[in-house]
């Protein structure tokens, strides 16, 4: 776990979570070669196992923003990257930054961070009070068709957008920058050849895309330093044990790809 304290203020923040991005899925498409800039970029190589504090995206970005970030897949109990002030926290360790705020956007914002949404899935989508809720806790929030779930290059758009952002921001301007990827989202199946239906291997084409995307625009965030957190809301099912989607209690739903890293 890295030590946010002792760099809070001397770099960026990068929070990108692959909307149900399934931990199997983010991993067999590492060893498959499909995701060849992730893997340049993540500590190790490759992903961490861990579980998501929710099912679906409302609840689990709700959990992300005040601190809970997905868990490592092995007993705890486990010491938080971020927290708010909250007595009796047995997960807020010395490496901790905690904030005197109700959520982590907040918290940085008291640190002069700027901050900026570039939404994806519906909840992103400010077209409803519902859809406005999420992005509401920014300083900037920004959201059009071409980021969401049925463009097939909504990763290229949404890091356009991203790169867009980075050069018209201050050099010496803090950001806290988070980014909703839609592209595994269903429908997916848009991103395999021949698919007509969603799958694991299409949802592993969906990330396959991300990876180049983000290669692509790589350049524009390399010109900053950036902590780093990489990780999936929540995973879906795709008819194991008769399941389908997500929103509810399964091990695909709940365990995800997570990474920490600096870049930059």
């Amino acid at each position: 776990m890295l030590n946010v304290k002792s760099i809070l203020g001397q770099r960026d923040i990068l929070f990108i979570t692959f909307d149900t991005l399934r931990f199997d899925v983010a991993a067999g498409a590492m060893r498959n070669n499909q995701t060849p800039f992730l893997q340049s970029l993540l500590p190790k190589g490759e992903w961490e196992k861990r579980h998501s504090p929710a099912s679906f995206t409302y609840a689990a970005h709700h959990a992300f923003f005040t601190g809970f970030l997905p868990t490592p897949a092995e007993p705890g109990p486990h010491e938080r990257l971020f927290a708010l002030d909250f007595p009796g926290s047995a997960t807020t360790g010395e490496r901790t930054l905690t904030f005197d705020a109700p959520d982590i956007i907040s918290g940085f914002r008291k640190h002069n961070y700027q901050s900026l949404c570039i939404g994806g899935v519906g909840f992103f989508n400010k077209l409803t009070p519902l859809g406005c809720t999420l992005p509401a806790m920014f300083d900037e929030s920004q959201w059009t068709p071409e980021f969401g779930v049925t463009d097939k290059n909504s990763a290229d758009n949404q890091f356009t957008y991203a790169a867009q952002y980075l050069k018209r921001a201050a050099a010496n301007q803090r950001v806290f920058m988070f980014i909703n990827l839609s592209a595994m989202h269903q429908p997916n199946y848009h991103h395999l050849d021949g698919a007509v239906s969603d799958s694991t291997a299409s949802q592993a084409a969906a990330l396959g895309a991300v990876d180049a995307a983000l290669a692509k625009h790589s350049k524009s965030f390399e010109d900053r330093e950036w902590l780093c957190v990489f990780t999936s809301d929540h995973g879906t099912v795709y008819g194991e044990d008769k399941y389908q989607g997500h929103r509810l209690a399964h091990e695909t739903v709940w365990t995800v790809p997570y990474a920490e890293f600096l870049w930059g």
